[in-house]
């Protein structure tokens, strides 16, 4: 088994974590840690839910691409957020994005208590090619 991991930024070094992990076999699947509205420079989001899922779904883009792989490779996409009933309007974002990409993939959306610091969605992702 071949294993590499892929961080685009530095900060998650201090949180020990890797943004996604690659292992290769016969093919090569990529793992993403949850992806959240977060700055390059680390720092967290607290913008409203619109804004927060726009650049969730960028940073998880930007790790997804960072790794060589393209966001059609999607086959599973977890979302979480501290607030379904907020998230719901915004939800035709998500599907504006997995139709332009072209993604087929399963989903899981877990409703949680929290999220790290000021974050209230996440999106996780396990990506193949």
């Amino acid at each position: 088994m071949e294993k590499r991991t892929i961080n685009p930024w530095n900060w998650q070094k201090e949180r020990s974590y890797s943004q996604a992990v690659e292992v290769k076999n016969a093919e090569a699947t990529l793992y993403c840690s949850g992806q959240a509205a977060i700055d390059p420079d680390g720092t967290s989001s607290t913008q409203d839910m619109k804004s927060q899922l726009e650049q969730a779904i960028a940073n998880l883009e930007e790790v997804i691409t960072s790794a060589g792989y393209e966001c059609k490779g999607i086959v599973r996409l977890n979302i979480y957020t501290t607030s379904t009933k907020e998230l719901w309007p915004h939800f035709p974002i998500l599907q504006e994005w997995i139709a332009r990409h072209d993604i087929e993939q399963a989903v899981t959306m877990l409703e949680v208590t929290g999220l790290f610091e000021t974050l209230i969605v996440e999106l996780e992702a396990t990506v193949v090619k």
